[in-house]
Order: C-alpha cells, then sequence, then structure tokens
C-alpha cells in the first residue's frame, strides 16, 4: 500500500501562481484592443461603452481606417481610473 501526504496549502499557491503566469502570457499576447475585445473585457456593449467613457479625452484610441484600437497598457490604466471615478 502507498500513502501520499500533499500539503493542500503548498498545491493551492503552487496553482495561484501558474495562473498568473498563464495570465501574463495571454495579457503580453496583445499590444492594442479592436472593439469586440475591449467589449469583451469590460463587459459593456457598445453604446454602453459610448455612453459612459469613448468620448472622455483620456480614453486611449486610435482609428485606423475604420476601425478603432486601443493600446491594451493604456486602456487597462484608464479604465481602472474610470471605474474607481464612478464611486
Amino acid at each position: 500500500m502507498l500513502t501520499i501526504n500533499i500539503d493542500e496549502n503548498e498545491v493551492k499557491k503552487m496553482c495561484r501562481e501558474r495562473v498568473e503566469e498563464l495570465v501574463k502570457e495571454v495579457d503580453s499576447e496583445y499590444v492594442f484592443w479592436d472593439s469586440t475585445e475591449l467589449k469583451k473585457r469590460t463587459c459593456m456593449s457598445w453604446n454602453t461603452i459610448q455612453d459612459n467613457f469613448f468620448f472622455d479625452p483620456r480614453f486611449p484610441k486610435v482609428k485606423v481606417g475604420g476601425k478603432w484600437y486601443f493600446p491594451v497598457k493604456e486602456t487597462r490604466d484608464f479604465l481602472k481610473t474610470w471605474l474607481l471615478e464612478q464611486r
């Protein structure tokens, strides 16, 4: 018979660290988002985005042809600030 003892806290810590690594990998893959990704990341419709912050001069956006693009880091920073301002 074989008995294995596992430290549950250590396993949780290892899982948490791995999840953080994977999230960083996924986030680092994007340089910018398009409007579809912005809607997904904010859980907002396009109309809600436009009504709430799209026209804020601080909101980073670039229109290329007929499509809007949003630099990931700057957009994340703006969205965090904007959300805290909504209190």
